[in-house]
């Protein structure tokens, strides 16, 4: 076994990592998309051992799933992501984990407009699907991933001497320089 590796220098599979939007994910303006990869930083430091493995800031990505716009008859929006990877020291450790929100449906107003007016419930949407940015999300690690934790480098010995005093210059006096004619 290398010099730092412990068989419990293991980040586990399970470990929860907190995680907060780095942009908003919303279905207003239908611009969100199946597959569309957004950002996200961690909120709390993940550590193994009193050694952080995972700093908050640490960046990580998630995908969208699923995208339902809002639309007639009080239908609401509805978005569905997973989470996929957190970066750490050059390296992609595998998350899982999904979340999702969906709007207000209009049921309740399609309902008290086709009382008065039939066609009125035709109008009537439901409101967009909005998680803003710094919502928080809960992902979990997906491999065990084994670490090597650096050791401290002896400090090295050192040895009190007596001050020398540097030898004195006398002021005013040049060294000659040899010059030698050409023959």
């Amino acid at each position: 076994m290398q010099a730092g590796v412990a068989p419990d220098n293991v980040l586990r599979t399970g470990t929860e990592v907190q995680l907060k939007l780095a942009e908003p994910l919303t279905t207003k303006k239908k611009a969100l998309l199946v597959g569309y990869h957004f950002q996200m930083e961690v909120a709390e430091a993940v550590s193994v051992n009193n050694q952080v493995v995972i700093p908050v800031g640490s960046p990580a990505t998630g995908e969208i799933t699923e995208v339902r716009n809002k639309g007639m008859w009080g239908k609401s929006g509805h978005v569905t992501a997973s989470i996929l990877y957190v970066r750490v020291n050059g390296r992609q450790i595998r998350l899982n984990g999904t979340f999702d929100d969906k709007g207000v449906t209009g049921t309740a107003g399609v309902v008290a407009a086709i009382a008065f007016v039939p066609v009125a419930g035709f109008f009537t949407t439901g409101t967009s699907a909005n998680i803003p940015t710094g919502s928080q999300v809960k992902g979990f690690i997906a491999e065990d991933v084994p670490l090597v934790f650096a050791q401290a480098a002896p400090t090295p010995m050192t040895v009190q001497t007596a001050a020398v005093p540097a030898p004195a210059s006398t002021p005013g006096i040049v060294p000659a320089v040899a010059v030698t004619a050409p023959k």
